[in-house]
Parts: C-alpha cells; sequence; structure tokens
C-alpha cells in the first residue's frame, strides 16, 4: 500500500472517524465529567483502576486536547490526504509515548486499550511512508499530498 493508495486514504478516515467517537466526549466539561465517571467504572470493573479525581486543571487540559482532536478528525474524514496520514502518524507516536510515560509511572490502566490502538493506527499510517523512504532515490516523501 502507496500513502496514495485508495486504501490508505481510507485508513486515515478510518482513523478519524475512530478519534472522533473516542475524543467527542473530552470536548466539553460535562461531556468529559460523565466520560470520566464511565472510563473510572469501566476501569474498576475490569480491574484496571480507575482515573484520578476530576479536577478543574483536568478538565481543563482535557477540554483542550479534545477540541484540537475533534477538529483534526474532522479534517481526515471530510478530506483525508496522504500528508494527512503520515501527519497523524507522528502524533500518534507521540500520543503513545506519553501514554506509556503515564503508565510507566502509575497512570490508570485503563489507558492499556487506547495505547495499543495509537500504536497500531500509528504503524499502520507511518508503515507505508517509511517503505516509501526506502525505495525513493532523494525525492521528498510528500508528493501527491
Amino acid at each position: 500500500m502507496t500513502p496514495a493508495a485508495p486504501a490508505y486514504l481510507r485508513l486515515v478516515r478510518v482513523s478519524g472517524w475512530y478519534d472522533l467517537i473516542v475524543t467527542a466526549g473530552f470536548a466539553t466539561p460535562w461531556t468529559y465529567a460523565l466520560l470520566h465517571r464511565l472510563l473510572s467504572a469501566a476501569g474498576d470493573a475490569a480491574g484496571l483502576g480507575t482515573m484520578p479525581a476530576l479536577t478543574p486543571v483536568q478538565t481543563l487540559y482535557a477540554n483542550l486536547m479534545g477540541s484540537v482532536v475533534v477538529v483534526w478528525s474532522v479534517l481526515r474524514v471530510v478530506r483525508p490526504l496522504p500528508l494527512h496520514g503520515l501527519l497523524d502518524g507522528t502524533a500518534r507516536a507521540l500520543f503513545s509515548l506519553w501514554q506509556a510515560y503515564a503508565l510507566a509511572h502509575g497512570g490508570p490502566g485503563v489507558l492499556w486499550p487506547f495505547l495499543v490502538l495509537e500504536v497500531s493506527f500509528g504503524l499502520a499510517q507511518l508503515a507505508p511512508w517509511a517503505t516509501g523512504l526506502r525505495t525513493t532515490t532523494g525525492r521528498g516523501t510528500c508528493q501527491g499530498s
């Protein structure tokens, strides 16, 4: 699969839908409070631990992240481009690092399923670019974006 292939663009769109569904609840203080309770209950029921107590600063950061990701998701759903897949894969690598960091420092185990999906989508979106880098002869890697 090349970054310009229709299958790759479908992957970019699917990752946008996934992010939109998963992060929409983080975008407002009211939906985040509900989502926080649901994640805590699910983590507790699965034996993965609960979320830390809800604070105004935590809510602010969740809302900032949720708002940005919702906008970024809509862009990938409405207009998926190869460059969007490259950038999203890079963002997922960063998100994965920070989720792993949180888990290594006592973060709730409810993060594990999200980490697995971040790594999976990130690898799927970056792998075609890595293959393209090996086969190019010094040309730019964002051609066709």
